[in-house]
């Protein structure tokens, strides 16, 4: 990946998404191999996250989840995913989920430009609320909090990092209109 190119975002159907999985996976590994807590243990073997992708297409086709790639030189370099609750009383709200950047692709901008097109998108189906949870004291903090989010609290022990360890979660939320997003 070229360090002038300029990224592109695209929601993905299901079967561009199927059509990705193994390039998704990649993606994937290599977050988890970086260390990123994104509900992996390392190792992450190519075909278990190739499948795990294969899996939310279904959730994309009956809208439950959408999910949009960034693209650098013609490779997906990041993605971050909505996941839409299917409850009446909370359909006003949305989470952020795998935000996720190749390491060679970070530094550029992407993890914002990707959470940005989410907030979007979320403001533009009417949704008004977002929370995301992340590893605290991950390099992903400064991103949400530089993006306006707000901390809501800390969940001690909540997941193991990629290495097998417990780690606290920090959750995030944020509110969305479409003229402010």
């Amino acid at each position: 990946m070229t360090a002038k190119a300029a990224a592109t975002c695209v929601q993905l159907t299901a079967g561009q998404l199927l059509s990705a999985a193994d390039e998704l996976a990649e993606l994937l590994t290599d977050t988890v191999d970086g260390g990123a807590s994104i509900g992996f243990l390392a190792p992450l073997d190519r075909a278990t996250a190739a499948d795990w992708w294969r899996a939310r297409a279904d959730a994309l086709t009956d809208g439950s989840l959408a999910v949009w790639a960034a693209y650098l030189d013609g490779r997906i370099a990041g993605t971050v995913s909505l996941v839409l609750p299917d409850k009446p009383n909370s359909r006003h709200r949305a989470e952020v989920a795998k935000l996720m950047v190749h390491r060679e692709g970070r530094g550029r901008g992407l993890g914002r430009s990707l959470l940005a097109t989410a907030e979007r998108a979320a403001a533009e189906a009417g949704l008004t609320l977002l929370n995301l949870d992340t590893e605290t004291d991950s390099p992903a903090e400064s991103l949400y909090r530089s993006a306006g989010w707000t901390r809501a609290g800390v969940i001690p022990d909540y997941a193991r990092t990629p290495a097998g360890e417990l780690h606290p979660t920090t959750i995030y939320y944020k509110y969305v209109s479409a003229a402010g997003a």
